[in-house]
C-alpha cells in the first residue's frame, strides 16, 4: 500500500466544497489500536493509515453520524461524506445501498484493496502489548511489526484475523476511487467454527449457545457497532408491546441473539464485528455466518456484491428449494 497515494488521494477529495469530511483510520493511543478518523481538511490527512491493524468496519459511521433528523433550529448538511473501505466494508456499503439506508449521491466511496487483516488478541498472544503505539505493515505473505524499535517478521498463518482466513471478497465491490492494485484472492479457510456447530446434535447445540448466552452482558456493543443494525427504534427495545426483557439471563439474552441473528439473515455480511467487540468473548460470528452459509448454498445469494440488486427476501425464484414447506 502506497501511504502518499492515499493521502495525497484524501486531501484532493476533503479539498473539495461538496464534501463534508472523510472518514478513515489513524493510529490509536497506544499498543495495537487503530482509531476512526475524521477529516476535514487537507492538513488532517497526515495522520492517515492503513495497514494490518485497521480491521474495523467504518460504514457503520454511514448510518449512525449522519441520521437525520437534524436537532430544531439546524439545517442538513447536504455535502458528501467519503469512506474508506476495505472488501467486506464495501460489501456494507452495497447492502445499505440496496435497502435505501444510504443515497448513493451522498457518499464517495474510496476502495482500498486488502492483503488481510490482524487480530490484534492473536497477536499480542505473541507479542505484548507496549504503551506506545506500533506500527506494523504487510511484507510479501506476512506481516511486519515495528515492535519496540526492532522489525519482525510475523508469519500469516500467526496473526490472520478468522473473518480474513475466510473472507471472498477481499477487494472493494464498489468504489469511486481505487487507492492501490488489486489483491489476487485467496482460496478461503474452511468455517471450522460453523462446521464445529454442525457437528454437534441439537441437544449438544443448545447446550453450547446456552452456555455462551448466558455470559452475554446485554451490552449491545455488537448491534451497536453493525453496520446493518441501523432502525432508529429497534423493535428489541420496545417496552409496549415488550418483545424482549431487558433483564439479562440466558432467556432473555437467546431471544434478543436469535431475533438479531435472523433479522441478519440474507444482510450480514460477515464483516465480523459483533465479536470483535463483544466484550465477553461470544463467538456471535459463528452464528451469523451459519445463516450465511445457509443463505448462500441453499439459495445461491450473497449481499452486498450488487447496489442495484434486491434484497434477499424480494429475490424470490420458482427454482427455490420448498421442501421445507409442510
Amino acid at each position: 500500500m502506497d501511504l502518499n497515494k492515499l493521502r495525497e488521494t484524501a486531501a484532493g477529495i476533503v479539498s473539495r466544497e461538496d464534501v463534508k469530511y472523510l472518514i478513515g483510520w489513524r493510529r490509536g493511543t497506544f499498543g495495537y489500536r487503530v482509531s476512526p478518523y475524521f477529516i476535514e481538511d487537507a492538513a488532517g490527512v497526515e495522520e492517515l493509515i492503513f495497514s494490518p491493524l485497521c480491521i474495523s468496519n467504518l460504514a457503520t459511521y454511514l448510518t449512525l453520524v449522519e441520521r437525520l433528523p437534524v436537532p430544531r433550529g439546524q439545517q442538513p448538511d447536504e455535502r458528501k461524506v467519503a469512506l474508506l473501505v476495505k472488501g467486506c466494508d464495501s460489501r456494507a456499503v452495497n447492502q445499505l445501498l440496496v435497502e435505501k439506508g444510504i443515497n448513493r449521491d451522498r457518499v464517495i466511496v474510496v476502495g482500498l484493496p486488502c492483503p488481510g487483516m490482524v487480530d490484534w488478541k492473536l497477536l499480542a498472544e505473541k507479542y505484548p502489548e507496549t504503551e506506545a503505539p506500533v506500527e506494523m505493515r504487510w511484507q510479501g505473505d506476512d506481516f511486519l511489526l515495528v515492535h519496540n524499535g526492532q522489525e519482525i517478521v510475523v508469519p500469516r498463518a500467526e496473526a490472520l484475523a478468522e473473518k480474513c482466513r475466510l473472507c471472498r471478497h477481499p477487494n472493494p465491490v464498489i468504489s469511486d476511487a481505487t487507492v492501490g492494485e488489486p489483491v489476487q484472492p485467496w482460496e478461503p479457510a474452511e468455517d471450522s467454527g460453523v462446521g464445529e456447530i454442525e457437528a454437534k446434535s441439537a441437544p449438544e447445540r443448545w447446550a453450547y449457545w446456552e452456555e455462551q448466552f448466558s455470559k452475554c452482558l446485554r451490552c449491545y456493543s455488537c448491534r451497536n457497532v453493525c453496520p446493518l443494525c441501523y432502525c432508529e427504534d429497534c423493535i428489541l427495545d420496545r417496552l409496549n408491546p415488550t418483545w424482549v426483557n431487558r433483564a439479562f439471563n440466558f432467556s432473555e439474552n437467546t431471544a434478543f441473539h436469535l431475533a438479531r441473528a435472523f433479522h441478519l439473515a440474507g444482510r450480514c455480511i460477515e464483516c465480523g464485528e459483533c465479536e470483535r467487540v463483544c466484550p465477553a468473548g461470544i463467538p456471535l460470528g459463528r452464528l451469523n455466518r451459519k445463516l450465511a452459509k445457509t443463505v448462500r448454498e441453499e439459495y445461491g445469494f450473497e449481499p452486498g456484491l450488487d447496489a442495484e440488486g434486491e434484497p434477499f427476501q424480494a429475490s424470490y425464484r420458482p427454482e427455490d428449494p420448498e421442501e421445507f414447506i409442510l
